[in-house]
């Protein structure tokens, strides 16, 4: 039996950027000493990100409905340091996966991106996973979504949702 996590855009625009989630920093730290305990227990670790090209639709200034955040190539768009030093801390592989690359195209969950969407299916059966837990930047949005389409390709009841790592949006 192996595991997988998935760590939702634990990225600076979303702790401490453009775009932060309330209490963001206080849960990427928990998460930071969770995965320093038992990162061990996990067979493969995934990290997605926003990877917004500049002229990306969900900005505001294109007409939607979230300021500039994880524009490629800045700092905004940086995973928080403490979260990549401890998933390395432990065996097994790091993959870090994009989404929301295409400019004319909002992606909430990784699994909406078609190649990173991919990747994660190789990895569940290069490292024959039959558990996930997801946690990250926000719960109740980009979370909430990874966990609604991990559900329509691996079951139900083999995904969690690691609340106390998932703060949300939305206070």
């Amino acid at each position: 039996m192996a595991k997988m996590l998935i760590v939702v855009d634990p990225q600076i625009d979303f702790i401490s950027g453009s775009l932060p989630v309330p209490g963001a920093q206080a849960a990427m730290n928990a998460l930071t000493e969770y995965l320093l305990e038992n990162g061990h227990d996990y067979a493969c670790k995934v990290v997605t990100c926003d990877w917004h090209p500049h002229n990306h639709c969900s900005f505001t200034e294109n007409g939607g409905q979230w300021p500039r955040h994880c524009e490629q190539h800045t700092e905004g768009a940086a995973i928080y340091a403490p979260i990549v030093d401890a998933l390395y801390a432990s065996d097994g592989p790091v993959e870090i996966l994009t989404k929301g690359d295409d400019s004319a195209k909002e992606e909430y969950s990784v699994f909406q991106n078609p190649a990173s969407a991919k990747k994660i299916e190789e990895l569940a059966q290069r490292w024959h996973v039959t558990e996930i837990d997801i946690c990250g930047l926000a719960g109740d949005v980009c979370v909430a979504n990874t966990y609604e389409d991990s559900c329509r390709v691996f079951p139900q009841d083999t995904i969690k949702v690691l609340d106390k790592f998932s703060p949300k949006l939305s206070a």
